[in-house]
């Protein structure tokens, strides 16, 4: 029987550029609640984790009841936000060639983000990419990334091992996740952490383009399924 093999992708910062959409959210989340105004690369540090995760990492001073109020003002602020005309977050290059080329060497498709579920369709429908992801793991169903959960999750959702997984992110969030769950693990240059950092999270390999993707997740996984 032919082997199965699955590659999850991270959303923001590695699918689509979405750090203006999330430091304005924010800001105006800070705004409402008189906390002043974030600086733009402390919020593009905690994108990719859990909302109240990442509101509790923005301000740990501040209570849990503070970090949910802000989680909550931030989802009002993106809801509105998402109805502008010009809201749409772009792919970045490459993405669409990179999920057609993977799919006809036969891998299975998933994504594992920090997005809430209606933030993730909204996307999917913006982009015409319905249909392309067997498996959506989103905050609104898992802990936090680096918890390996996700991860867990869609290898059972597919019927799939974890040593014929890769996850595919822009942060050391991504990659500490896939070491505990023991998938692979590629980093991509273009997002919100650096290079050491990914390296030091466990990242095998970093991309600077999804041009060569296929061949570097066969290297990973043993040549194709």
């Amino acid at each position: 029987m032919k082997r199965m093999r699955l590659a999850v992708f991270d959303v923001d910062g590695t699918l689509v550029d979405s750090q203006h959409n999330i430091v304005s959210a924010m800001t105006e989340a800070w705004s409402s609640l008189n906390l002043g105004i974030p600086r733009p690369d402390q919020v593009r540090r905690i994108i990719g984790l859990s909302l109240v995760e990442a509101c509790s990492v923005l301000l740990p001073w501040a209570s849990p009841a503070t970090h949910r109020a802000m989680a909550d003002a931030y989802k009002q602020a993106f809801r509105a936000m998402r109805l502008l005309p010009d809201s749409m977050e772009p792919l970045f290059p490459g993405v669409r060639e990179a999920l057609d080329a993977l799919e006809a060497e036969g891998w299975l498709l998933g994504l594992a983000t920090g997005k809430s579920r209606r933030g993730v369709e909204s996307l999917l429908d913006g982009h015409e990419l319905h249909g392309r992801f067997i498996t959506i793991q989103t905050a609104d169903d898992n802990p936090s990334k680096p918890n390996p959960a996700m991860l867990i999750r869609a290898a059972a959702d597919c019927g799939v091992d974890a040593g014929d997984i890769v996850m595919i992110g822009d942060t050391a969030y991504d990659m500490a996740m896939a070491a505990a769950a023991r998938t692979g693990a590629v980093g991509v240059s273009w997002g919100y952490h650096s290079l050491d950092e990914l390296n030091k999270a466990g990242a095998q390999v970093v991309l600077d383009s999804f041009d060569n993707i296929t061949e570097v997740l066969d290297a990973l996984t043993g040549g194709p399924g």
